[in-house]
């Protein structure tokens, strides 16, 4: 089953169960896909579909961190609920040690060797660990170890 037939799915046993929250989220990704989709004039496949969650997760996370600034924590935890539901349709995250591997296997691969070469190892990186690392931290390890 696809992303969006589950996504569709829960959204019908959310409406069927009463959960008026995970309904209100499932309809929030729902309709950022369908964007998407409009925008584009495309059917989104698995991998862009994860690509619509991990973005709605980022802004939950810059949203978060602005109402912590602001000292609104109430809207914060809203949007730290509406993450956890988002999550829920996101791969297991990889550990570190997975993402060292990762990140040593996408080296010797590319043949890179110094920090020019990283442009080459993330995007190897991102296609590997998709929506399963957060590539602002496989980023940085990327580079400290082409760099040392």
């Amino acid at each position: 089953m696809s992303t969006k037939q589950q996504l569709t799915e829960d959204m019908k046993a959310a409406m069927r169960g009463g959960d008026k929250h995970k309904l209100g989220v499932v309809r929030l990704i729902l309709a950022a896909i369908k964007q998407r989709e409009v925008d584009e004039r495309i059917e989104l496949d698995d991998a862009q579909v994860l690509a619509v969650l991990e973005k709605m997760v980022k802004q939950r996370k810059d949203s978060i961190s602005q109402y912590e600034a602001a000292a609104r924590e109430d809207l914060a935890e809203v949007e730290r609920a509406e993450m956890a539901v988002i999550e829920t349709y996101l791969p297991a995250k990889l550990s570190d040690s997975e993402l060292d591997a990762l990140i040593e296997a996408a080296i010797a691969e590319t043949g890179a060797s110094s920090a020019r070469d990283m442009g080459k190892v993330v995007g190897v990186v991102k296609a590997k660990a998709a929506g399963r690392a957060d590539m602002g931290v496989a980023s940085a390890r990327i580079k400290a170890r082409l760099a040392g």
